[in-house]
C-alpha cells in the first residue's frame, strides 16, 4: 500500500498529490490491478521529482557568495559590529604592550648608561683624590722635582683609568699629517725634503674612544722649501752648458 507524507510543501503552499486519471479499459475487458499500480507509482515519483527541484532552487536562492547561509540583515550588523569591538579591542590592547615596551627599553638603557658612568667616575674618583693630596702638600717642605714626579705619577694613573674605559690618547709627534685626526694650527719649517707634511710639534692632545675620534689632536705641521741656490742649480742643470772660452763655434771657420 503507498503512502504519502503529510508535510510536504513547495515554495508557495501545500503539495498537490492528484492522481492523473487512468485510462479506464476498454469495456468488455477486465482491470488490470498491475497497471493502476505503476500509475500510482508513476504519479508518485513525478510530484517527488518535482518537490526536489523546488527545494534545490529555494536552497540556492538562500546561499550567498562563498557557500555560506545568508543571514538577515539585522544579525548580520550586529555580527559586524561584534566583530568590530573584538578586533578594536585587540589593536588597542596591542598599542599599549608596544608602548609599555618602549617605556620599558628606555629605561633599561638609561639604566644601562648610568651604570656605565659610574663605573668610569668610580675608576676617576681616586685619580681626584691624588689630585687633593698634591694640592695640599706644603709648598715649604716640597721640591719642585717630587711635585713634577708626583704629577707624572697622576698622568700615567689617569691615562690607564681613561684606557680602562675604552679613552686612548693620540700622540702623533713625527707621524704623517692626517686631516681626519689631527687639526693643523701652525706651519713650521722642514729641516729636509722628506719631512715634508711631517707633524713637528703637538700642541693639544687628541683622544679617541673604541676607535671614534673624541677631539682631534692640534699640531704644527713641517712645511719644506727648497733653498733659493739649489733651485737655481736645478734650473742650469737643465738648460745645454755653455761652450769653452776660445772653443771654435759650431758650424764657424777654423780661422781665416
Amino acid at each position: 500500500m503507498l503512502c504519502f507524507r503529510p508535510n510536504l510543501r513547495t515554495l508557495d503552499g501545500p503539495v498537490s498529490l492528484k492522481k492523473k486519471p487512468i485510462e479506464q479499459a476498454p469495456k468488455g475487458r477486465p482491470e488490470d490491478p498491475g497497471a493502476r499500480a505503476k500509475a500510482d507509482a508513476a504519479i508518485v515519483q513525478e510530484e517527488l521529482g518535482r518537490l526536489e527541484a523546488e527545494d534545490a532552487a529555494r536552497a540556492s536562492g538562500e546561499h550567498a557568495l562563498g557557500g555560506e547561509l545568508a543571514e538577515p540583515t539585522d544579525q548580520a550588523v550586529q555580527r559586524l559590529e561584534r566583530e568590530l569591538a573584538e578586533w578594536k579591542d585587540r589593536a588597542l590592547r596591542s598599542a599599549a604592550d608596544f608602548e609599555n615596551y618602549r617605556r620599558r627599553a628606555v629605561k633599561e638603557r638609561d639604566e644601562a648608561a648610568g651604570r656605565g658612568q659610574a663605573e668610569a667616575l668610580q675608576r676617576m674618583v681616586d685619580v681626584v683624590d691624588d689630585l687633593a693630596r698634591v694640592a695640599h702638600l706644603d709648598p715649604l717642605k716640597t721640591s719642585s722635582d717630587a711635585l713634577h714626579e708626583g704629577m707624572l705619577a697622576i698622568e700615567r694613573k689617569f691615562l690607564k683609568t681613561l684606557e680602562a674605559a675604552g679613552v686612548e690618547r693620540l700622540d702623533p709627534l713625527g707621524l704623517p699629517f692626517d686631516p681626519r685626526m689631527h687639526e693643523a694650527v701652525a706651519a713650521l719649517p722642514a729641516p729636509t725634503a722628506d719631512k715634508d707634511h711631517v707633524i713637528g710639534a703637538v700642541y693639544q692632545h687628541g683622544y679617541t674612544f673604541k676607535g671614534a675620534l673624541l677631539r682631534p689632536a692640534r699640531v704644527a705641521v713641517l712645511t719644506w722649501t727648497a733653498p733659493a741656490g739649489e733651485e737655481g742649480h736645478d734650473d742650469d742643470s737643465d738648460a745645454a752648458p755653455d761652450a769653452a772660452p776660445g772653443a771654435p763655434e759650431v758650424g764657424g771657420e777654423a780661422g781665416d
